[in-house]
């Protein structure tokens, strides 16, 4: 028996990182799985379903949900993993940026919610798992737009957990500290000295590590299985300690 055995859920972003860890952790807890990405999802499971929009893109959003949804026979779960980073402080990011990551980070999250919406009021086992960030919650430097998006998220999740309550439908979060991620490993490429860099996120981080994505995958997991029937309107943090601990300098 799995987690989500005769569940239907879709997970955005699924095509790589995160977000693929995470379709492969539901297929092998029983579930039916579609996954939403604007690239071509490829070397997942073949019997994931795949379906392409830009978060950014409201009408093709609402199709592709529409997609999913017939394909899989409804939708119980609804993971919103898709998201953009960047880089910069307040005063170097563009206008351009803000709304960039803004509109899919934060509406791109509501425009497939609202989509999926009225199957998730169907289902007995309705959830919702959307993907915050350590930035959220702990100030980072160069990190001014991305770290407002996913405190965006996080407060949304609240709020969709609050309006969800009727319809039966949990909301939640996770806070993934500094993962290792395609979207990290590029970040790494660029940085003038990558080995440097990447001790120096490891380091950040209490347990001394980069998290892994399974370990957020297992997480969102959780969150999403009608063993958590009773957590609702909250986040986990998985993060290695980074927003609770403050421990002393290593010896």
């Amino acid at each position: 028996m799995g987690a989500l055995d005769g569940l239907k859920a879709l997970v955005t972003g699924g095509a790589s990182g995160i977000g693929a860890r995470i379709a492969e952790v539901f297929i092998a807890e029983g579930a039916a799985v579609a996954v939403l990405d604007r690239e071509p999802a490829t070397g997942l499971p073949a019997r994931i379903v795949a379906v392409k929009a830009d978060l950014s893109d409201d009408a093709a959003v609402r199709a592709a949900v529409e997609e999913a949804a017939t394909a899989l026979g409804g939708l119980d779960v609804l993971v919103n993993n898709a998201g953009i980073g960047a880089q910069g402080t307040v005063e170097t990011a563009t206008d351009q940026e803000w709304t960039r990551v803004l509109d899919v980070n934060v509406v791109g999250t509501a425009r497939v919610s609202r989509a999926a919406w009225p199957y998730l009021r169907a289902s007995a086992h309705a959830a919702v798992v959307n993907t915050a960030s350590i930035a959220a919650t702990a100030g980072l430097p160069q990190r001014a737009v991305y770290s407002a998006s996913k405190g965006a998220v996080l407060a949304l999740t609240r709020a969709m957990a609050a309006d969800g309550m009727p319809d039966g439908i949990r909301v939640n979060a996770v806070n993934p500290g500094t993962a290792d991620t395609p979207w990290v490993g590029r970040l790494l490429d660029s940085a003038p000295d990558p080995a440097a860099e990447r001790a120096a996120l490891e380091a950040r981080q209490p347990h001394g590590r980069l998290v892994s994505a399974d370990e957020v995958a297992r997480a969102v997991l959780y969150l999403a299985s009608p063993l958590a029937g009773s957590t609702t309107g909250t986040a986990v943090e998985v993060d290695g300690g980074m927003a609770g601990l403050r421990l002393r300098p290593r010896e």
